[in-house]
């Protein structure tokens, strides 16, 4: 029976395997996300709640009700987080003027985002966010209380708490937190948010979007206060045609890089023990409907979308009311505030090791018509080592352990591998253990936008 031999060209390789990418450096009550504060979770949402209506047509200038005041709210929130670790976060409130089928005249459209540098590679970011803006049965409706309390109050609390934990602690990596407007007039925040990004020159290592994160009970009367449901798209948005006939050849229709972060939040999820579990959907978001990740996706930066387990339709884009016994509308009484502090705690858990990992590399393996696979990559700033993985092509997820670890070169040659049979991907590991997540030697694989210099 033929040995198979694994070798990094020019590389020290330690015969021990790790735990894999998935793998948490710390349990749960030791990490950030253990100071994730349920109450919090609430008070920030009745407080957003208290704006009546968050619609984007809404008031700017109304000092309690209305869009403009829920902003602003939510930047001396910001700013009371920057106050408390000595000025680590700077709050900046992006703007443009829109108009469109959704919003019929100019009207002025903010976000507000607060940057926490990274100490050694601040223009690389790991972004979370959560809507503000809220809406009824008739997105035209602007006047109408719109309390908005799951969607996506839940999601706004999530990423200010995540400020308020996060900026209690230092990372090489720059996290942005950031509260979007327009997202029910069309991703219109999203969108503002995403060119911001690229304007700045951003290395966008992933985009956690949080759209619907606060209930566990559907419509129907099914629960599900177990699982959080997290949704990536398969062929990239920034797809070209050099690439794309590329995939047809050598494969990358299952691999984009918000593909590889759904299976690392994942293993993140299952590692901690806790019961919590991701549930992975393996399309860009529910069907026939979109979030605020799409314009992220549409400049090539990976992103992701955590939404409630199962959704529950009578309480979201409704006129407050009670029809047949049936209750209507996006109010407190049907959240689920444990299961928005788990989600919470989730993403809390993937910002911190994001933050402190290094960019996945961009890997490319070489296969045709020979018995090994080669496979190459640049070095990746902040990383010591490298991972190279695998997984069957019919297979969902990497193998619980890598081929090899501790790669110290930037190439490795796999003897007697036939490549055909196979997928792989390699992570970039730092200096303290910190590992990103994999990246897949497939066309189209990298974490970078397709287009190159993607700032206009």
């Amino acid at each position: 029976m033929k040995t198979t031999r694994w070798t990094a060209s020019a590389a020290l390789i330690v015969a021990c395997f790790t735990a894999g990418p998935l793998a948490a450096q710390d349990g749960a009550s030791a990490g950030p996300e253990g100071q994730v504060s349920e109450q919090q979770l609430r008070a920030s949402v009745e407080t957003l709640v208290g704006f009546g209506t968050r619609h984007t047509l809404s008031s700017q200038t109304d000092p309690r009700r209305g869009i403009g005041a829920a902003l602003n709210w939510g930047a001396a929130e910001f700013e009371r987080y920057a106050k408390a670790c000595g000025g680590c976060l700077t709050v900046v409130m992006p703007e443009t003027t829109v108009q469109g089928p959704r919003v019929p005249e100019p009207t002025r459209l903010r976000d507000v985002i607060a940057i926490q540098r990274g100490s050694e590679r601040p223009n690389e970011v790991v972004i979370v966010q959560g809507h503000i803006d809220s809406r009824v049965s008739d997105v035209m409706d602007f006047t109408s209380d719109a309390p908005g309390a799951n969607d996506d109050g839940s999601g706004t609390a999530l990423a200010l708490e995540a400020a308020r934990v996060l900026s209690r602690h230092r990372y090489p990596t720059t996290i942005v937190y950031a509260l979007l407007s327009g997202e029910e007039q069309g991703l219109l925040g999203g969108k503002l948010l995403a060119d911001y990004a690229a304007k700045q020159g951003w290395t966008v290592k992933a985009v956690l979007n949080n759209d619907i994160v606060g209930n566990s009970c559907g419509s129907d009367g099914f629960c599900d206060p177990a699982h959080v449901r997290v949704f990536s798209e398969g062929p990239r948005a920034d797809l070209d045609d050099k690439t794309r006939a590329a995939q047809r050849r050598d494969g990358g229709e299952n691999d984009s890089p918000g593909r590889n972060i759904s299976r690392w939040l994942a293993g993140l999820a299952a590692s901690d023990g806790d019961g919590f579990a991701v549930r992975q959907v393996w399309r860009t978001d529910r069907m026939g409907r979109g979030g605020d990740q799409i314009p992220f996706l549409e400049h090539g930066f990976p992103a992701v979308r955590f939404s409630v387990s199962v959704e529950n339709y009578d309480r979201q884009h409704q006129d407050l009311r009670t029809e047949n016994g049936t209750v209507y509308g996006d109010t407190i009484d049907a959240m689920d505030f444990p299961y928005l502090a788990n989600v919470t705690r989730l993403n809390v858990r993937a910002l911190d090791r994001l933050a402190r990992a290094p960019m996945p590399p961009s890997p490319v393996a070489k296969a045709a018509v020979q018995t090994f696979t080669t496979i190459k990559w640049d070095a990746v700033p902040g990383a010591a080592t490298y991972s190279i993985w695998r997984r069957r092509s019919d297979q969902p997820a990497w193998e619980a352990k890598p081929v090899i670890a501790n790669v110290v070169a930037t190439s490795a040659k796999l003897e007697g591998v036939r490549g055909d049979d196979w997928i792989f991907g390699v992570s970039s590991v730092a200096a303290d253990g910190s590992e990103s997540p994999v990246a897949s030697a497939v066309p189209g694989g990298g974490y970078h936008p397709l287009a190159g210099d993607d700032a206009e």
